[in-house]
């Protein structure tokens, strides 16, 4: 059975948002920990990027700080691969809502697959990890869709609306529709 690394990507710099929005609550509890409870059923092992936090492992992205996802998704990939991981389950810490059937999702479209909305929520191979190096070596473009382009990834629409928050305004939002929905 093919091993899941599962990574919250949480090394960003939260300058839209203006505090750091990984810790930023909803309903009284942190975005990364809603992320980490949606995310954790799903995978064999979680692990975070770009920071500590508390009863997870914690990683640091690669090859260096500030490279936006594909720091952090690098880092993911090489981790993964030191410790017997195929594949890699990548998500940000602002999008509390993940669907509980995120992996099947995109493990059914290939060995490596993404939300086309939100590319950050994607499903990598741990061996893609050189590819990735070698992009950010270039020093070209970080977009993850220049990385899902040299490996080949294909694009699924995501099952639902994915609420990513960027701005205070979007947490905003978003905490009146769960209200709303209750």
């Amino acid at each position: 059975m093919t091993r899941v690394l599962g990574t919250i990507l949480a090394g960003g710099r939260s300058t839209r948002f203006g505090s750091d929005k990984a810790l930023a609550t909803l309903d009284g509890r942190a975005l990364i920990d809603r992320v980490m409870d949606a995310l954790g059923p799903q995978v064999d092992a979680l692990v975070v990027v770009g920071r500590s936090h508390p009863g997870v492992p914690c990683i640091p992205d690669r090859p260096a700080p500030d490279l936006g996802p594909l720091g952090g998704i690098a880092a993911a990939l090489h981790h993964a691969r030191a410790h017997g991981f195929e594949q890699v389950l990548t998500v940000p810490c602002d999008a509390p809502f993940l669907p509980t059937t995120l992996r099947q999702q995109l493990s059914d479209a290939g060995p490596a697959a993404y939300y086309a909305d939100l590319p950050v929520v994607g499903w990598w191979p741990s061996g893609a990890s050189p590819v990735l190096d070698m992009l950010l070596a270039e020093g070209g473009s970080r977009s993850v869709r220049a990385f899902t382009d040299r490996i080949g990834a294909t694009a699924v629409a995501a099952s639902g609306e994915i609420a990513n928050i960027n701005t205070p305004d979007d947490l905003a939002l978003l905490a009146k529709r769960d209200i709303a929905e209750r």
